[in-house]
């Protein structure tokens, strides 16, 4: 039988894709992403944000059960001092608060109740760089830590001695308003810090504030703040570093090895005042209170409940807030 011959169809294509149709297929499904990404971002800020006041809400409840159980909420430093020009290192009051924010384990290891804050974080002089940093000391805690920060876990401002560093806390208390304009021109809004003064806040040094000094209201002050970290210099006469907080405790008289930052008494490692410029939600002081989170940053207040605060919020109104006794009413746009 005689063999045909088979004949190829001009009009058949070959199976599989042409260049063309290839990169069509990218660039749509590069869309997709393109398209996705932002809303996969939004989801993350949003659980970043929500995690982040639940932190608020957690240290300002465990203030509430330090209050209940002690009669008055915890100082931002506690030391027990008794000079006038006391700067000794003390527990700041993330430590302090530790029992009632289920991490009492960590609060034994410190040795809080049992030994004077000035022998655990060094000699009880107020030598320069005389804290010695424990284990404990350097935990990472999740509740003090906000997940928008992608800072480390060991603050390498608060003691930039390589060997003497804390960990690091993205939350510090609010030791009230300075009101004294003299005290603002003194470097990025500054005030003159005097030991065991009142700050007319809720917690400073040795504080033991009780709810009814608090006539303004505990839903109308502010007990503590976000405040984030870099750890470089952008160029500026300002600088742009930002020094978050420590939650162990205040460092004391403190000399850094960088010459641009110097000598000098490390309150901002656990509290800080409302001001013109640390009201600025990050305005460009070191100290100023912020997050990273988009348009805002988070405040805990004395009742316990947790705000959002606008960076187009002002400061000189939201610097009240800090004050608890002031008589203000204050109608913030948080």
């Amino acid at each position: 039988m005689p063999t045909v011959p088979v004949r190829s169809d001009p009009r058949r294509r070959a199976a599989g894709f042409t260049l063309i149709e290839l990169l069509v297929v990218i660039a749509i499904i590069a869309i997709l992403i393109g398209l996705l990404l932002p809303a996969v971002q939004k989801v993350r800020e949003a659980a970043a944000r929500l995690k982040c006041a639940n932190n608020l809400k957690q240290q300002t409840l465990g203030m509430h059960n330090y209050a209940s159980a002690l009669g008055n909420y915890p100082p931002a430093i506690l030391n027990n001092a008794k000079l006038w020009n006391d700067y000794f290192p003390g527990w700041g009051w993330g430590t302090l608060i530790l029992p009632y924010v289920e991490q009492d384990n960590l609060y034994r290891q410190l040795n809080v109740d049992t030994m004077p804050p000035g022998s655990t974080f060094g000699a009880q002089t107020n030598t320069i760089n005389n804290v010695v940093p424990t284990a404990a000391m350097k935990t990472p805690l999740a509740i003090y830590r906000c997940p928008s920060d992608p800072a480390p876990d060991l603050n390498a401002f608060r003691m930039d001695l390589t060997d003497r560093q804390l960990a690091l806390s993205n939350y510090r208390a609010i030791c009230g308003t300075d009101t004294n304009p003299a005290n603002a021109a003194l470097g990025h809004g500054a005030g003159v810090f005097h030991a065991n003064e009142d700050r007319n806040g809720i917690l400073w040094q040795n504080s033991k504030v009780k709810f009814e000094a608090i006539t303004d209201g505990t839903s109308n002050t502010v007990v503590v703040g976000e405040c984030i970290f870099i750890n470089q210099r952008d160029g500026t006469a300002t600088d742009g570093r930002k020094w978050a907080a420590v939650w162990a405790g205040m460092t004391g008289y403190y000399s850094s090895p960088d010459a641009t930052i110097g000598t000098g008494i490390r309150i901002s490692d656990v509290m800080w005042h409302l001001d013109d410029l640390t009201a600025k939600l990050n305005g460009t002081a070191p100290q100023a209170f912020g997050s990273r989170h988009t348009g805002g940053a988070m405040f805990g207040f004395a009742d316990g409940s947790i705000r959002f605060f606008r960076s187009s919020s002002d400061p000189a109104v939201t610097k009240w807030l800090g004050n608890r006794s002031d008589g203000r009413v204050l109608n913030v746009d948080f």
